[in-house]
């Protein structure tokens, strides 16, 4: 019980931890946070660029008068001109790439202390420099703000990432913690009841299973807020893809102690004090193994109202209707998922008796006959083994949903992901290098038309520097299209009445200042693109051959195409990073924070996984050894019978897959159904997680398989006499 508490506690207060570590990130960013006003000596601009797929922020100062600089955390005092502070993962960064020197104007004289960032892996500046170099400069007045700008995760989607990792983790940790509490149940009930039996008053006899439950809880509970303290502390220093902390903002807080060091001990009293009323109401009944209660079917009632709201939405989503938005679905879908998931765990051991008792009528094999039996008089023994396992199945379809649904809001719904880079910020070597960046597929270079900057509505002609092929890998679909042949494109879908017209004229300016004029062609090309594209209606598509020498760089965008999963758009923009750290990058369609947050709650998804695994298998090996404990004297009898080894062995792996099978199967559709009407509500272009369904079904099994194996070595044929009991 002590082991099993201090498991349950340590994942416990990392679960807890977790909006700590968040709320300490958000609070230094405020604090840091630049506040313009009139009066002050010192002005600023901030910028927000990606290096890489991580965001990069410069604040750049000057001073305007004499006088006090305000105070930035971090830091001892402002930079001035041509000096700069930079965040220690920006110092390293600048000294192992001299290409991104550029980034950081000046000497870097200094680095930003702890209170000034937002954890360790972030990428800061502050630049000093001119008035007369910040055109879009704003008065400053001092550092802090009430709130932040630059969450790690965003509110609305920090409460659904809360929501999941109670799924997926606090739910099986109550399950696990109440399987701890209740270890050795029928040995410490015939224990009780022979204390019940020489006299001892039924509140004592409950005392002193109370006793001896909060005792070990509290032992686990110290044991496992240490053992979370060291592995905090490692954790800080390796960190998480998108997400570093230091060591002091991941140390529980008084609350989080509160709940580890009374919330589990309290568990365990209210376990104890439900498993041990049975021996010290009715000690005759539990010393001669009276026949036991069958199990209520009230819990299978919660099972209606869940799968039915849940249901309901999917029916919706079949009959062409949206449901998606109003108030009433953020708080009906999360509610159907509860119910569904007590209705799963409190229904499961009258479903199993039921299905056990049908089976036993037409087992024709003895192992059959025997499992079915012992599963439908104890099925609550069979729901303490598997109930964790079937709660991280249907959690882990949960944290599907929420990712599929993060990841459509977070980037291009598209097969293809373009990034835009201004010529001008490259030389000849960088546009080579780029090609050979892993993920990239190609390099489209455009050059948009000269115009008189006084006009109010001038009209403009992009060139495309493309070939057929290149068209046709980068659209939906493009017909018409003849090499070596200059043509307009056209979309159907996406045309407007004042797209250039045939035999109009428009200059392009040129390097040396002259300008050449190209005329566009009757030709066009029926073309279907994934907007925003670069491939757009009413742009000519010019092949290489054709395009006019020595058109101006600082017109000219190059369009760099990948595929557009996220890890080869982390990969394309890292490496363009890499290859051009100075040059600004686009990423057509996607926002770096976004992306930048998906990371973060990607990596804490799986740590979330990973501690609703640890919890599950801990569950069902404590559970499998406990009942193994406890059938010692019913194997001893059936051995005493004449039973063989692997008659007991089948018993026993029957068992436990029976429940699991049932409990899984119902997880694996109650599941789906709930990650279904999670995506219907969320206004997504995604409904139906038809590739999901697959790896929750492989799950299910390797599970099943997993426990049939463990189950095998829990049976010993081994007969010790006081097993031998004369009933």
């Amino acid at each position: 019980m002590a082991l099993g508490s201090a498991l349950g506690v340590a994942c416990l207060a990392a679960v807890l931890t977790i909006p700590t570590i968040l709320a300490a990130h958000d609070a230094r960013t405020a604090a840091r946070a630049a506040i313009p006003g009139d009066g002050g000596n010192f002005v600023y601009q901030e910028f927000l660029d990606p290096y890489g797929s991580q965001p990069l922020r410069r604040v750049f100062v000057a001073r305007t008068g004499p006088g006090r600089a305000p105070s930035a955390p971090g830091v001892r005092e402002l930079p001035p001109a041509g000096k700069a502070i930079v965040s220690p993962k920006l110092a390293q960064l600048l000294a192992s790439n001299p290409r991104a020197a550029g980034l950081v104007p000046g000497r870097v004289t200094g680095t930003i202390a702890p209170e000034g960032l937002g954890g360790p892996d972030e990428l800061y500046a502050y630049v000093g420099t001119t008035p007369a170099s910040l055109p879009e400069a704003r008065s400053l007045s001092h550092f802090g703000a009430a709130y932040t700008s630059e969450e790690v995760i965003d509110p609305s989607t920090l409460d659904i990432l809360r929501f999941t990792l109670g799924c997926i983790v606090l739910l099986p940790l109550v399950i696990f913690l109440s399987v701890c509490a209740r270890l050795s149940g029928e040995s410490r009930s015939r224990r009780l009841a022979a204390l019940r039996l020489v006299g001892l008053s039924v509140k004592d006899t409950l005392r002193v299973n109370a006793g001896e439950s909060v005792a070990a809880a509290t032992l686990g509970a110290l044991l496992g807020l240490v053992g979370y303290l060291g592995a905090n502390e490692v954790a800080a220093h390796v960190g998480l893809p998108g997400l570093h902390w230091y060591p002091v903002d991941g140390r529980p807080e008084a609350t989080t102690l509160a709940v580890c060091l009374l919330g589990c001990p309290a568990l365990a009293w209210i376990v104890g004090q439900f498993s041990a009323r049975q021996a010290a109401l009715s000690p005759i009944n539990v010393r001669r193994t009276g026949e036991r209660k069958p199990p209520k079917k009230w819990g299978t009632l919660l099972l209606i109202p869940g799968i039915g709201v849940i249901g309901g939405y999917c029916a919706l989503s079949l009959l062409g209707r949206d449901p998606s938005g109003g108030s009433a679905s953020a708080v009906l879908v999360p509610g159907a998922v509860l119910l569904t998931g007590a209705g799963l765990f409190f229904g499961l051991a009258p479903i199993t008796a039921w299905f056990a008792r049908r089976l036993a009528g037409t087992a024709k094999s003895l192992p059959m006959a025997l499992a079915m039996r012992r599963t439908e008089v104890d099925p609550g023994a069979s729901l303490r083994v598997v109930t964790g396992l079937v709660l991280l199945v249907f959690g882990a379809s949960l944290t599907q949903g929420v990712l599929v649904e993060l990841d459509q809001v977070s980037r291009r719904t598209t097969p293809i992901q373009e990034y835009d880079i201004k010529l001008g910020d490259l030389d000849a070597q960088q546009r080579k290098a780029l090609l050979d960046v892993p993920g990239v597929r190609m390099q489209i270079v455009t050059y948009g038309s000269w115009y008189d900057l006084d006009e109010d509505m001038p009209r403009r002609l992009d060139l495309v520097v493309a070939t057929c092929p290149q068209l046709i890998a980068a659209t939906r679909n493009a017909k018409r299209c003849v090499d070596d042949k200059i043509m307009q494109l056209r979309d159907s879908g996406a045309s407007f009445p004042d797209d250039p017209q045939p035999g109009e004229r428009f200059p392009f300016e040129k390097g040396d200042g002259q300008k050449v004029t190209l005329t566009v062609p009757q030709d066009w090309i029926d073309m279907s693109a994934y907007q925003p594209s670069v491939f757009h209606t009413g742009a000519l598509l010019v092949p290489p051959s054709l395009l006019p020498p020595g058109l101006a760089d600082a017109d000219g965008t190059l369009t760099l195409v990948s595929r557009a999963d996220p890890a080869t758009v982390r990969s394309v923009l890292d490496g363009i990073g890499g290859v051009a750290p100075t040059a600004s990058v686009e990423p057509v369609g996607i926002v770096i924070d976004s992306l930048a947050q998906l990371t973060v709650i990607r990596s804490l998804l799986v740590v979330g996984m990973v501690l609703g695994l640890v919890i599950g298998v801990s569950a069902f090996v404590v559970s499998v050894a406990d009942r193994a404990m406890e059938r010692r004297g019913q194997v001893a009898a059936l051995v005493l019978l004449g039973a063989r080894a692997s008659t007991l062995r089948v018993v026993q792996v029957v068992q436990v897959l029976l429940p699991l099978a049932v409990g899984l199967g119902g997880a694996v559709v109650a599941g789906w159904l709930a990650e279904s009407s999670y995506l219907i509500t969320g206004g997504g272009a995604v409904h139906w997680d038809w590739e999901g369904l697959p790896l929750l079904f492989a799950c299910a099994l390797g599970v099943m398989l997993a426990a049939a194996l463990a189950s095998v070595p829990m049976v010993r044929r081994h007969v010790d006499p006081e097993h031998i009991r004369r009933d």
